[in-house]
């Protein structure tokens, strides 16, 4: 299949989502944003030429005063808690994660309520309680307390599911993390888009008629390689001007 044919594929899928006279919601997030770069700067640039909203999921504790000056000012940008330093408590023999169970919960939950007054202070215009745990890993038995640290709703990976807290995950990811390290093959992030379009039933005939669902799109723009940037392009090219397609705010998805 060529380029131009699975990228088809999905402008035929939202023809369809339009003819039923149905959108599908789409929201970017990208994480690990400490401090201006030039790979953020070209992210921001992107954006805002196809007027793509985009959440930034930063480590509080090595934020930035220059990243809240570079951010100051600009619309449709919204800034969320990525855990606190970023920093891994598993042992080498278990995934990365800063928010299991390694560590008293007091103890986290200091650190994430420490996070939420950090960035609400440096990013005023852009902060949402939301919570994004690094490496998309968090203790399940952490999900109900994290309203006392000041969330109001939590962000991970993958289709969500029953939670005690509102959940908006992001499930589509543009990099190959156990391969090459750089982006996936593009038909193969299109395949994914459009297999969640079916999950949340605004795709093509056939699907269930679900209501409610967003595709979440996930990058990280510090180790975008130019098939990254070539790919969200083209995404946001496809989706941005389409009738179909409504690109959020992280606020118009959390009420916040």
């Amino acid at each position: 299949m060529t380029a131009d044919a699975y990228w088809q594929l999905l402008v035929e899928a939202l023809d369809g989502v339009h003819f039923r006279g149905r959108r599908i919601d789409f929201w970017l997030r990208d994480d690990d944003a400490i401090e201006p770069t030039a790979a953020l700067d070209r992210l921001l640039s992107l954006v805002n030429a196809h007027a793509v909203p985009v959440t930034l999921a930063v480590p509080p504790e090595p934020a930035t005063q220059a990243l809240a000056r570079r951010l100051a000012g600009l619309g449709d940008i919204g800034v969320t808690v990525h855990g606190w330093a970023h920093r891994n408590h598993a042992p080498p023999t278990e995934k990365k994660q800063e928010l299991g169970g390694h560590r008293p919960q007091e103890v986290v939950l200091a650190e994430l309520q420490g996070g939420v007054e950090r960035l609400r202070t440096l990013f005023p215009e852009h902060f949402v309680p939301m919570l994004v745990p690094p490496w998309n890993r968090i203790d399940p038995a952490l999900l109900a307390r994290l309203p006392e640290a000041g969330f109001s709703v939590l962000s991970v990976f993958g289709p969500e599911k029953r939670s005690p807290i509102p959940l908006v995950n992001t499930h589509v990811d543009v990099m190959d993390w156990h391969g090459t390290r750089g982006c996936r093959e593009h038909r193969l992030i299109v395949a994914d888009i459009l297999a969640r379009m079916r999950q949340v039933g605004g795709d093509i005939a056939g699907c269930e008629d679900q209501a409610g669902g967003t595709v979440g799109i996930l990058t990280h723009h510090l180790v975008h390689d130019e098939a990254v940037w070539d790919f969200l392009e083209t995404l946001f090219t496809v989706t941005a001007g389409h009738p179909a397609c409504r690109w959020r705010k992280t606020s118009d998805l959390t009420g916040r």
